[in-house]
């Protein structure tokens, strides 16, 4: 048998700025390094320093990074730029990671695609969104007609509160409200500021339903408490709760 091989010409279609950073260099501190494990640092003391920052204060650590990075890497995004690809580092600077942590999308960790835009292996339609999807072609919000085989929908993820509805009801969902984010008052994440990300890892206006997400970090630091407070109440410890937020967005 023989075998054939397809070659396909890429067009990447993006709707929005976002910031890009080299997978390389993700993590802003020496806490999850070699040195780090040699100095005694673990990684349980690591997840522990990480989360011990206050989220209120985190964008002012963020920002400098970001100057730093952006001067570091200046040639690469400038290449990126002249390709179409609609760079920021956030509404105030403050970068991925704060944009994660707000709104949990609207970022790129760079794994190698974004030299094959510079090379213009992958072309950009920057600025605009899919209108229509005729039988071997897509339409665009501009007018413009683009040819296409294969459509791959890159939209990121869902949000937990719309699982919620899907799985359990709308009304269940309603009353939890809005999951994850700070209450930035930036885009995709409204104001008031909550502290805390919304209705992650504690109880919420649901009772017996707990949400748990996030990165590696998140997930082995803040599963050991929300496996605690759920153990405790089926053991039937006194579990008080002080201050549970209230609901201001549904979605």
């Amino acid at each position: 048998m023989g075998a054939r091989r397809r070659c396909y010409h890429d067009s990447t279609i993006i709707d929005a700025r976002c910031p890009v950073r080299h997978s390389d260099g993700i993590d802003s501190s020496s806490l999850y390094s070699e040195s780090a494990v040699k100095a005694g640092i673990t990684t349980d003391k690591a997840d522990l320093v990480s989360a011990s920052v206050p989220y209120k204060i985190m964008r002012t650590f963020q920002i400098p990074i970001y100057e730093q990075i952006a001067k570091r890497d200046a040639g690469f995004y400038q290449r990126l730029a002249k390709a179409g690809f609609r760079l920021d580092f956030g509404e105030d600077g403050s970068g991925l990671f704060m944009k994660y942590l707000r709104r949990g999308s609207g970022y790129y960790i760079d794994v190698g695609a974004s030299e094959l835009i510079v090379e213009g292996k992958i072309k950009l339609k920057s600025g605009v969104s899919i209108e229509r999807i005729n039988e071997h072609s897509v339409r665009l919000s501009d007018g413009t007609e683009l040819p296409a085989d294969l459509l791959v929908y890159a939209t990121g993820y869902g949000s937990m509160n719309g699982w919620a509805a899907k799985i359990i009801s709308q009304e269940v969902a309603d009353k939890v409200g809005k999951c994850w984010g700070l209450g930035s008052s930036t885009t995709n994440d409204p104001g008031p500021w909550e502290g805390e990300l919304r209705n992650m890892w504690k109880p919420t206006q649901q009772p017996a339903l707990w949400f748990h997400g996030g990165n590696l970090h998140q997930s082995r630091h803040y599963s050991q408490f929300l496996a605690l407070q759920i153990k405790a109440r089926m053991e039937g410890i006194s579990t008080p709760v002080y201050g549970m937020g209230k609901v201001h967005h549904l979605k």
